[in-house]
């Protein structure tokens, strides 16, 4: 008589296969990939490891975007793109938000409870 659509679950699990595989492919923050930037050395090309998971071997790697491409053509062809100068724009300026700033803005920061009137 009335009630759920026994077949409705099998319905929600044709497309979540993508939301599973998602999770390899996200790309860092603005921030993290802020600090790899600061940190680095631009003098030091170290190679990058192989690994058979990542396109073309995760040798050719956008550092600015955080992607990798099978390809140097892929990856030459890439730093032409709108979105690429974007990005080096983004990244050459000043620090983007963490989540620090984020915190304080919605006052959760650090407590003032005011000077300390006693130390034990």
């Amino acid at each position: 008589m009335g009630g759920k659509c026994p077949h409705r679950k099998v319905k929600k699990r044709r497309y979540s296969h993508k939301q599973f595989r998602r999770e390899k492919f996200e790309l860092k923050g603005d921030d993290a990939v802020y600090d790899e930037l600061k940190k680095s050395d631009p003098d030091a090309a170290k190679p990058l490891p192989l690994d058979e998971d990542l396109p073309g071997m995760g040798q050719y790697y956008c550092l600015h975007c955080d992607r990798y491409f099978a390809n140097v053509t892929v990856r030459d062809e890439h730093f032409k793109t709108k979105k690429h100068r974007k990005r080096l724009k983004i990244m050459a300026g000043p620090a983007p938000h963490t989540q620090l700033d984020a915190d304080l803005a919605a006052g959760m920061g650090m407590p003032d409870n005011g000077p300390k009137l006693m130390s034990m």
